[in-house]
Parts: structure tokens; sequence; C-alpha cells
């Protein structure tokens, strides 16, 4: 079929001229789920740029490989197959080496990086007065980078030009044209990166010893990136075994010994027919104890139910013999992801300032569930209340009085009492007081006090005491917003500079032992949304996902997932809601969205519209 390419959002190659755009069109031949690109015709060394645009995203599972160079074809179209070839599902690249002269071939690493344009990447031939010696042919690769993809597979937001040189010579012998200075790694259009890659959460455990409020191993979600058509369950496995990303590590273990790998020989992993997963190790993990391959096991089950639902058992060989094997029920029993814990109850502050909950999740078909206050002070009390948090074993709650300067802790129990503040802020005004308070896995209590004159983190440990200060290295602005996520070793903030407030994730470190004093700081900030140009509100919405309320420069409010890693999931956002002030989420999703907005609270059951919980109610928030 002639396949017409025309506005998928690529960039063209050849010299720019008027800045004139004509389609490029490229031959695709389909049969059995496999297409290959075929090259396109030669064209001149001047005039205008000639598109060629980023391969739309496929509706179907196809396989997408790029032809090979065609005879005597000019440097113009080695360049432009070449870059064709990047963006096929060639699983080493195969192809796009055909392009490169042999030297080239050794010398060039594909997986170094991937670099990530808002479009295609268009090219500019440099002329032979440009350049001292006019040996070959000269391109500069040049486009608007979006972001780049590490070796380790992790994604990070970027901006900037990309301005990469490409060379070519032609073989004495053949005549025929070669690429022998390549671009670093590879490099696509936004629209081909979402065609050919696939987040995927590998899974380590937090690297802290359990406290007392922990009864389990907390596992940790490290989102990658890999080639959505290439084998990506071996490539996950692999990635896995590698071990965890560079901003992840310090916080966060592996099961598998040092030096973990797949047998050798092994070339792809595929389950059976029973959704068993057979992963044969070498001799490193012989020797391993029951309970390591266990938790060895659970880490890739976590990985690869993620991937590939039909992933089902995870079998583990080590030298070729059996050493054990695991379900969803044994892997859940060594560890406990946030997406898997469903909270009882949400929580809100009602038209009378207290302190109400009512089912998460509502009974089918019962549309007139009614908040009633939560048992204890915070809910039948004679304290005002602004925001509030929940522990995440609904056993506690904090709340942050009207004018936002106090800070009160109590049990969510009948009778109980409440005291005096744990906190009192001396800011001037509300917006410069207390934040909404958030509840760590361990039963400790983080909020931020705005006061300008004294901005600081603080954390209670297990909601009573004396505050620490938790150190911030690198956070430049007040924290207006924050948020604990449910395995304990991130934090999301909402950061204030002058008029923006942007969206940050920063990594919990912990030095000490638990029940000693420790030194608490969040280190590494990272930007998940540097397109949006105020961010009203977030919570997180999964174990490597949050939902964001802000709005771009110069544009109306969206509600919209995002990655930890500054990425967009695959799916559609949420439904859209005017005036929203404040979003609740779990990390559970069959537990429904909830919001403050215009309407008061309101929520949205999965595959249905918003509706509407309390016209009085403010501060929505689920344990955590």
């Amino acid at each position: 079929m002639d396949a017409d390419r025309e506005g998928s959002g690529g960039r063209g190659i050849g010299q720019r001229g008027s800045g004139r755009r004509t389609p490029g069109r490229a031959v695709a031949y389909a049969a059995c789920g496999v297409v290959l690109l075929a090259g396109c015709a030669s064209m001149p060394d001047s005039g205008d740029l000639r598109g060629v645009d980023s391969t739309p995203r496929q509706d179907t599972p196809v396989r997408v490989f790029a032809m090979p160079p065609q005879e005597d074809a000019e440097p113009t179209d080695i360049v432009q197959g070449f870059l064709e070839a990047l963006t096929s599902d060639d699983p080493n690249y195969e192809t796009a080496r055909k392009y490169l002269t042999p030297a080239a071939q050794k010398k060039w690493e594909p997986g170094l990086s991937t670099t990530v344009l808002d479009d295609g990447p268009g090219a500019d031939i440099v002329r032979p007065a440009d350049r001292e010696q006019a040996d070959g042919t000269w391109f500069t690769l040049i486009g608007t980078k979006v972001a780049v993809v590490d070796a380790q597979q992790s994604y990070a937001p970027t901006s900037g030009q990309y301005r990469e040189t490409v060379h070519l010579v032609q073989d004495k012998k053949t005549k025929q044209w070669r690429i022998d200075t390549p671009p670093q790694g590879v490099v696509m259009g936004k629209s081909d990166f979402q065609r050919n890659y696939v987040a995927v959460n590998k899974y380590y455990f937090a690297s802290e010893a359990k406290a007392p409020a922990v009864p389990q191993t907390v596992a940790v979600a490290d989102p990658v990136y890999v080639r959505e058509r290439v084998d990506p369950v071996t490539q996950v496995v692999r990635s896995l075994l590698n071990g965890p990303t560079r901003w992840l590590d310090p916080v966060v273990r592996t099961s598998f010994p040092t030096g973990t790998a797949l047998q050798k020989g092994t070339s792809s992993l595929t389950p059976d027919d029973r959704g068993a997963l057979t992963v044969p190790l070498n001799d490193k993990a012989e020797h391993v104890s029951s309970d390591r391959c266990r938790a060895m096991a659970a880490q890739l089950l976590f990985t690869l139910q993620n991937l590939a639902p039909a992933v089902d058992t995870v079998e583990l060989q080590a030298d070729r013999r059996p050493l054990c094997s695991a379900d969803g029920d044994d892997a859940n029993g060594v560890a406990q992801r946030g997406s898997v814990e469903k909270p009882a109850s949400l929580y809100f502050v009602n038209g009378e300032h207290r302190l109400v909950r009512m089912p998460a999740v509502p009974d089918s078909g019962d549309t007139k569930a009614e908040p009633v206050p939560v048992p204890g002070a915070l809910g039948d009390g004679d304290k005002d209340l602004r925001s509030v948090a929940v522990s995440r074993d609904e056993h506690m709650a904090a709340g942050v009085s009207l004018d936002g300067r106090s800070l009160y802790v109590g049990s969510l129990v009948s009778g109980g009492s409440l005291g005096d503040p744990v906190l009192v802020s001396t800011g001037k005004a509300a917006e410069d007081r207390l934040t909404t308070p958030s509840w760590d896995i361990e039963g400790d209590l983080w909020v931020a006090d705005r006061n300008p004159a004294d901005p600081r983190l603080l954390l209670f440990k297990e909601g009573a005491g004396k505050p620490l200060k938790v150190e911030t290295p690198g956070l430049d602005g007040r924290i207006k917003d924050l948020r604990v996520a449910a395995d304990g070793v991130r934090i999301a903030l909402v950061v204030q500079k002058g008029g923006k407030q942007s969206l940050y994730v920063g990594r919990i470190e912990r030095e000490g032992k638990i029940g000693d004093a420790r030194s608490v700081s969040v280190r590494e900030l990272r930007s998940t949304t540097p397109d949006l140009e105020e961010v009203t509100t977030m919570s997180w919405a999964g174990d490597s996902r949050l939902v964001v309320v802000g709005r771009e420069q110069g544009g109306v409010q969206q509600t919209r997932y995002v990655q930890v890693d500054g990425s967009t999931p695959e799916g559609p956002p949420p439904a859209a809601l005017t005036g929203v002030k404040e979003v609740a989420a779990s990390e559970d999703d069959d537990v429904p969205l909830a919001a403050y907005s215009e309407d008061g609270i309101v929520r949205l059951p999965s595959g249905a519209q918003w509706q509407k919980v309390d016209a009085d109610g403010t501060a929505p928030v689920y344990p955590g």
C-alpha cells in the first residue's frame, strides 16, 4: 500500500530554504503483521526542505522494518534512510547499520541514548565552503529536544536545540555512499517514540529496615522505557537484573545477587500456555535461600504483570536447575505495593469544618451514601479545619486549622481528645502558613511551613514530638503542597517561585537506625511537568503516576496524568472538570478520583462522569 505520512509531526531532510514543507512519502508492504518502509527517492542537494514525517502511532500491533539502502543512493537518501531505520523494529538496528561504513558499524552504540525531538529530525546539507576540507558530504541534524532516554532506559524531560553532525564518504571500490560519523545513540520524533516505546515499572524493595508500623517489605516502582515490539519481556527482565536506575538506587535494594544475569545463550523469554514464564539465570543465583528466591520471583512478577498481564507465574532456574516459583498471591505475600492497597474511606472537610468520611468505592447501584463524622475530636470536636490527612492504616488523622496556623493530630477513635497543636506557624497571611499534611508508610507526618521568614519542610515521628527539619538541597522556591508516595521513598512537591508553581518529585533519604534520631533529606528533585506554568493541585495515582491539575502559560486549567519521570502515560486523561481547587487519588486504579471544585466534593467512578458528593465539602483526601 502507498502510505502518505503527511501531518504526523515529523521534520524533513535536505537544505532548508523558504521553510515550505512538502510531505514525504514511503512505500509500505504489510503482510503477517510486518511493515517494510522503502527508501525514498533521491533528491537534489539544494532547494526546499522536504518533509519526512514521523510514522503515526499504529492502532494495531504491527512490526515496522525499514528497507536497506538502494544501489547508487545519493547522500540525502542515505541519511534519510538511516533516520527512518532508527524508528523501525529491527531488534539490533540491523538495517540502520547497513547505512554505515564497516568501521562506523563497530563504533556506533544505539543503546547509549534515545533523543526525542518535538518533530522528526531535519537535516541541513553543509556546503564544502563551510568546511576546511571537502572530504565527503556533511549534514547537520537539527530539531527541538523534548526528552532523553539514557542507557539505563530512564526518561528525562529536556529542552533546547538538537544539533548533530553526520558525515558520509563514498567507497572507492563500490562507489556507494555510507555514513562514517553517525549521531550519538538514536534520535527520533515524539510520535515515533510513542509508537516505538512503552513505559514499564520495574520493581525493587525499599532499602529501609522495616519500622514497627510497616509489617511488610515495600515494593518501589522504577519506570523505564523499552521498545514495545522488540521482545519487551526479555528487555525488561534484563533491565531488572541490571539493577535500579541511578536516581532511585540510593533508596532501594534488589534481591538478586550481584552479577545475576540471564543464562548465557538465552535469546528470548516467552510465557507458555499456562501463563508461566521460565527465567533461566546464571550460576550467581544458584545458592540463594528459598525466601530470597521468592523475593526475586516477586520482583519479576510485579514487573512482568505491569508489562504482560498474561504472565501469572514466574519459575526461576539457576545454572539450568529449578530454584523456585511464585504466583500473584506469593508475590503479594512478599511485599506490598501502593497500587494494591485499597483504602477503606474517602475523607474530606464538611460545611461545618469537621472531618467526615464515606466509603472509598461506592457499592454497586448505591448513589445515596452519606458522609459521616469520623470518630474522635477531629470529627466531633470544636476545632474548625481547613485541610486534613489520614494515616495509611486509617487510625490517625492530622488537621490544619481554618486559619492555616495550627496543626493538630488525633486518633480516629470515639472519645479521643485532641490536645494542643503540635505545630504553630507565625506566617502573617493564611497562604504563608501550613500546607496540607501527609502521612508516610512508617506512620510519620510531613508538613511544610510556608512562612517566608522561615520556610521549612518538617517531619513528626509517628505524628508527635518535636518536629525534625528535613533538608532539601537544591530546592529553589517555597513548598506550596506536598504528598508522600505509598512506598515512603518518594515525595511530590508543588514548588512556588515568582509567579510559577511547578511539580517536582524528590527522593527521601534517611540516615541512622530506626528508633534512633535520624536525619532525613529530600534529594535530586526532578521536574515532572516542565510545560505547566501553574500547578494547582496534585495527588499520587499509581505506583509511578500522579494526577495533576494545572495550566500551561496562557492556557486553561486541565487535569491529566503524569509519570514521575516527567513522561505522559498511555491512556486518556480524566474527564474534564472546571474550577478544580484540590484533587485526591488512590494508588489503586479501582478507587475513584475525588476533587473539590466549584460544585463542592465530586468523584469520578470508572466509566462514568463526575458525580456530586457534597455541595459544601472541601479538602478531599485518601489515606496518605
